[in-house]
């Protein structure tokens, strides 16, 4: 199968995500009930954000759908995303999804990966100037831009887990999205990643991977970093943190995971991990040379190709992992 962004990978991709972003159940919701008339259905809690099994999945499936939207317009799904989107991102269903984390209750929900998400998007409904979709987005994009702010001031540790709280990668795709529309969140982040990543060395990956986790804790530190340092400090930071990546050490990066089940949600996270090393490691090609960049494409179209033909496996990978395969064969592309 084909490692590259083409119009036949796009149009399959588009397939998988129009497939699933209005697909109301099954469901799992992040939910606090504070009596009985909180109790809700998906579509009535998220009008805009109901499908993909969860709010999160739903919210990268459209960023899927409007990046291969803008990078292939003359690809055949491209009108159905466009109406399809059209008719999702309205202005009376982005209200509520505005109300729904305005509430107390919901000060939480998502938090961070969904905003991070929910910010990624905004920047991708930015680049098409045909269409309305940024200016509707921009309310929810700026309020959960807001909490995110609020957040990192409030944090006295980041979390390295491999899964949805994971702090590096919320603010990999945050400061994206701040780069553009919020200047101190920018800033914020910026101080913060130094901060709590800056003195980090020697790093063993010896916990990775985790039976659950669908992003490399390390890897996504080392993105991370990359984004917020200047180009010789990060060298520097990298050589410190990764001193032995000639000799293809820590060796648990370097392999593919097993997926021993595509039918269990947690098992299938490890076709998720593929893909987000594959997506670091590519991203960080540009910073290296010789065989240690030669080792590191081998390592990244190794867990590329380990994941690419289970996309759709199961409805418990086909929800999401196509995203995570689009950020893969993009690298750091950031446009």
């Amino acid at each position: 199968m084909t490692q590259t962004l083409d119009a036949t990978l796009a149009e399959r991709f588009a397939h998988i995500a129009l497939g699933h972003v209005r697909q109301e159940y099954p469901n799992k919701i992040d939910h606090v009930l504070t009596c009985d008339a909180d109790a809700r259905t998906p579509r009535q809690l998220h009008p805009v954000f109901f499908g993909s099994f969860d709010w999160h999945s739903c919210v990268h499936g459209w960023w899927l759908l409007l990046t291969l939207r803008r990078k292939f317009p003359d690809m055949a799904a491209a009108e159905r995303i466009t109406a399809l989107a059209e008719e999702s991102f309205t202005t009376k269903g982005l209200a509520a999804e505005c109300a729904y984390f305005d509430a107390p209750s919901a000060s939480a929900s998502e938090r961070p990966y969904g905003w991070a998400w929910l910010l990624y998007l905004h920047l991708e409904a930015s680049r098409h100037t045909d269409q309305p979709w940024e200016e509707r987005i921009a309310p929810l994009a700026h309020g959960l831009g807001r909490m995110l702010a609020d957040y990192l001031k409030r944090m006295t540790y980041p979390i390295r887990t491999g899964t949805h709280a994971n702090t590096a990668f919320a603010l990999a795709l945050a400061l994206e999205w701040a780069d553009r529309f919020d200047a101190v969140l920018a800033e914020t982040i910026r101080v913060r990643v130094a901060h709590w990543y800056g003195s980090d060395r020697d790093c063993a990956a010896w916990g990775e991977p985790g039976g659950d986790e669908f992003l490399s804790p390390a890897l996504v530190e080392g993105l991370c970093v990359m984004r917020v340092m200047p180009e010789a400090q990060f060298d520097v930071w990298l050589s410190g943190f990764f001193p032995n990546l000639a000799a293809g050490s820590p060796d648990t990066l370097f392999t593919p995971a097993t997926v021993s089940d595509r039918t269990d949600g947690k098992i299938a996270h490890l076709d998720g991990l593929n893909l987000s090393r594959a997506w670091c490691w590519q991203a960080l090609v540009p910073r290296l040379s010789g065989d240690v960049r030669s080792i590191v494409e081998e390592t990244a179209h190794a867990h590329l190709a380990a994941a690419l033909p289970h996309l759709d496996s199961h409805y418990a990978g086909t929800h999401w992992l196509a995203s995570f395969a689009l950020l893969a064969l993009l690298g750091d592309e950031r446009d």
